[in-house]
């Protein structure tokens, strides 16, 4: 399993308990995506912008749509702007594609309040090696889940651990970097458009 996908476990757990915003996941799980495919040698970073290597199959659906997905002339693409372009309604693509799997199933006459509304996880081997990365406080995973709400908990050091020996130190502080400046300018969007609502709400009001 991909880093993005045991994201999208670990999520939709947490989903159960407290609510999330769907586009914080969506901009974590394009940050993991990075990750992944710097993992398979299918990009590298060169400071903020992603270069794309040789076209190979990771043998994982989204992942593989994400290396199709990466531009492949320069200037190429900064990580921010991949995080914005790939993380367009990617939470959901990726709760699909977990019930597509069958690591998800629909309960019967009840709804449930995860990030749909309507899957919960079933045991699986993919849910009990997600579980293991996230009680482990694996980094890179704790960072990930950090900026996409799921905990307030500060993620650990990432350079000295074995889950990130293929990910450099400026490879790791660029994409959580970017992911951070992303996730602080959706808040801010988020605010001006409730404060427009209210503004909008008290007029009609007459105020």
């Amino acid at each position: 399993m991909t880093t993005a996908r045991d994201l999208a476990i670990v999520a939709l757990d947490a989903a159960a308990h407290k609510p999330l915003e769907p586009g914080d996941l969506s901009l974590a799980l394009a940050a993991a995506e990075v990750f992944d495919l710097v993992a398979a040698k299918a990009l590298v970073l060169d400071g903020d912008r992603i270069l794309p290597s040789a076209r190979s199959r990771t043998g994982d659906r989204l992942l593989d749509e994400a290396a199709e997905a990466l531009v492949r002339r320069e200037p190429y693409e900064s990580v921010e702007d991949w995080l914005w372009r790939r993380g367009r309604g990617l939470s959901a693509a990726y709760v699909d594609d977990l019930e597509r799997m069958g690591l998800t199933a629909r309960p019967k006459g009840r709804r449930i309040p995860l990030l749909t509304g309507r899957t919960v996880l079933v045991d699986s081997a993919a849910r009990s090696a997600a579980e293991e990365r996230w009680t482990a406080h694996e980094p890179v995973l704790a960072a990930l889940a950090a900026a996409a709400g799921i905990t307030d908990e500060p993620a650990e050091d990432t350079e000295d651990t074995e889950d990130t020996e293929q990910l450099t130190g400026e490879t790791v502080t660029a994409v959580l970097a970017a992911l951070g400046e992303a996730v602080m300018e959706l808040e801010a969007v988020r605010q001006r458009k409730a404060i427009e609502d209210a503004a909008f709400d008290n007029v009609w009001r007459g105020y």
